[in-house]
């Protein structure tokens, strides 16, 4: 990928990011501290059948169990990767799952890039921050 389309994609992902924030916001009113732009593609390719949602943290919102991924990501300080892993048997299955995610948390950027061998697996590492509907 060449830098110019890494800079278009940049740019249209926050603009797709900001722009729901900003139709709600009064004109004076600041953005939430904690917010993280997260999708979901099925395969291990960059671009595919993928969903995404805007999960906001300050009140809980915008993302379908809300409430449980910014209570996982306050105990993690924002960081995806300190979500403690859950025990449980999953299937060893390859059916890779992408997860991404972009945003803020207490004034600080977050990018996160992972591919999974299944839903499963990602499910219990990152608990309900890609908890998204199919």
């Amino acid at each position: 990928m060449t830098n110019t389309t890494r800079a278009v994609r940049g740019g249209l992902l926050a603009a797709l990011v900001l722009l729901p924030l900003a139709s709600f916001a009064p004109a004076q009113a600041t953005f939430p501290d904690n917010w993280l732009y997260v999708t979901v593609a099925r395969g291990d390719a960059r671009f595919g059948d993928a969903r995404g949602s805007l999960l906001l943290c300050d009140p809980p919102q915008g993302h379908t169990r809300a409430a449980e991924a910014c209570a996982e990501l306050r105990a993690a300080g924002g960081d995806i990767t300190r979500i403690p892993h859950k025990d449980g048997m999953c299937a060893q299955v390859y059916a890779p799952i992408r997860a991404t995610a972009r945003g803020e948390w207490n004034g600080r950027p977050v990018e996160y890039e992972q591919t999974f061998a299944n839903g499963c697996v990602m499910t219990a590492r990152t608990g309900a921050v890609f908890a998204l509907p199919d």
